[in-house]
């Protein structure tokens, strides 16, 4: 386009000077007389012209002197008058083409320059047949040189360059602009997915546009079909596993029922049975509260609640079922302790969390629960003074139905407590962690809420 430009201007200066050229040869042609010697009117006004002062603004160039001038040639070529006194006259001319070929009835032009070295000197010629009647007497040919159209040149190509700039910034912008349209979402989708392979259970990503929300709700709906069946199956298997126990308690009980035993013994597998009756009522309940929770994707009615109280009130009630252990309960307050959630989640999270304390806890050992505030949100910590988590638990301890033995009883629960609590977490856009305590023996369990929106400051 830049090297455009010029041939472009000289393109339309050549039109115009076609025009005068034509016009002055044809004021010169059929004169009575066949003097081709310009009229000396000619003479003295090119003259007044070359010193006559002139302040043409075109646009940004300002024009001071007139840059267009001709010469005259008989019919062999020959100079004889010249209003730039760039030739002399009596200088053969005939060789240049556009004198050899206006005398052949040709259209003639040419551009030559003055210094080879210098491509700026470069000066344009047109000429133009002077008649008599039909035979050609002379040549007009008028020149301009190029350096007068410079100026606008070298503008016009300073504008195509900034346009140009300015047009391939724009086209990278809107390229990364339209990248980042596609990209981000993909970006999401790519974590999204990402995180459901590691079991996470995070919120469908916003996808902009008709075909990207077409393909995060696929998405969406292709992760809840895999985890509904991953779900029953794992659901089916883990049931099974952990009922064949109290199965195989109650049907051997009731198998020896038929035989004729004391009336101790009696009392005791009736006992048994009602025993691993209530162990399987509590795996059934159990299982359908986390059911419930797991399927759910958002709280239902969350309401401000001061985790303080809710924590108070759950140790006031483990007080009075662990009298015989003789545990102390420390806990630490916080002013700013509001939460935003379901009272009866957060109720049942907390009771689990410290029941685990109590259950693996010494006699007269102490547990501290200590609530606190930052930026992060409102943090709420359980130790206790037990054995601690084995190593090789550690990954496990939020597995359905994993637990391990008390330290009096050797019993195991149902396995189901911390995977409520980390379910009941997460509906809450918190977080649990869960260690061994490194200064002493023990556990310790950390859950991290947000902020509740009044929460006092």
């Amino acid at each position: 386009m830049l090297d455009r430009v010029e041939r472009q201007y000289l393109e339309a200066t050549e039109e115009p000077m076609v025009d005068v050229a034509e016009i002055l040869a044809a004021l010169l042609s059929n004169q009575p007389t066949a003097d081709l010697v310009a009229p000396e009117a000619w003479k003295k006004g090119m003259a007044s012209v070359k010193t006559r002062p002139l302040h043409a603004q075109i646009y940004n160039l300002m024009k001071e002197k007139v840059l267009m001038d001709f010469y005259i040639t008989d019919t062999s070529g020959t100079i004889v008058y010249d209003s730039g006194g760039m030739a002399s006259v009596g200088d053969d001319f005939s060789i240049y083409l556009d004198v050899h070929r206006t005398l052949r009835g040709q259209y003639g032009a040419r551009s030559s320059r003055t210094d080879e070295a210098d491509p700026t000197s470069s000066v344009m010629y047109v000429g133009a047949p002077i008649m008599d009647g039909d035979e050609i007497v002379g040549v007009l040919s008028l020149y301009k040189p190029q350096r007068s159209m410079l100026l606008f040149i070298i503008e016009t190509k300073r504008r195509l360059v900034f346009l140009a700039m300015m047009a391939m910034v724009l086209v990278l912008s809107l390229g990364w602009l339209l990248s980042r349209w596609v990209t981000q979402p993909l970006r999401r989708l790519t974590a999204y997915a990402a995180a459901v392979s590691q079991g996470e259970r995070p919120a469908a990503p916003k996808m902009p546009g008709y075909n990207l929300r077409v393909l995060g709700e696929t998405t969406e709906a292709m992760r809840e079909a895999l985890e509904n069946r991953k779900y029953v199956e794992s659901y089916v298997q883990s049931l099974t596993h952990e009922m064949k126990s109290p199965v195989a308690g109650i049907r051997g009980a009731a198998e020896l029922l038929y035989e004729d035993l004391t009336p101790e013994k009696h009392d005791l597998f009736l006992g048994n049975i009602q025993s691993e009756s209530i162990r399987l009522q509590t795996l059934v309940d159990q299982l359908l509260a986390l059911s419930s929770l797991e399927n759910r994707k958002a709280l239902g009615a969350p309401v401000l609640i001061s985790l303080s109280a809710l924590v108070r009130g759950v140790v006031n009630h483990c007080e009075s079922s662990t009298l015989q252990q003789q545990i102390v309960f420390e806990v630490v307050e916080c002013e700013q302790d509001e939460v935003l959630g379901e009272e009866f989640l957060l109720e049942t999270a907390v009771s689990n969390l410290l029941q685990n304390a109590i259950d693996f806890s010494p006699v007269g050992g102490r547990i501290a629960l200590r609530i606190s505030a930052s930026e992060d949100g409102v943090r709420l910590t359980v130790e206790d003074s037990g054995v601690g988590i084995p190593d090789y638990a550690l990954d496990q301890i939020f597995d359905r139905f994993y637990s391990l033995p008390r330290p009096d009883s050797e019993r195991k629960s149902s396995g189901l407590g911390l995977c409520f609590v980390r379910e009941a977490v997460a509906l809450h856009r918190g977080r649990l962690v869960i260690t061994n305590r490194r200064e002493t023996s023990g556990v310790c369990a950390e859950l991290v809420f947000p902020l509740g929106r009044g929460s006092r400051s």
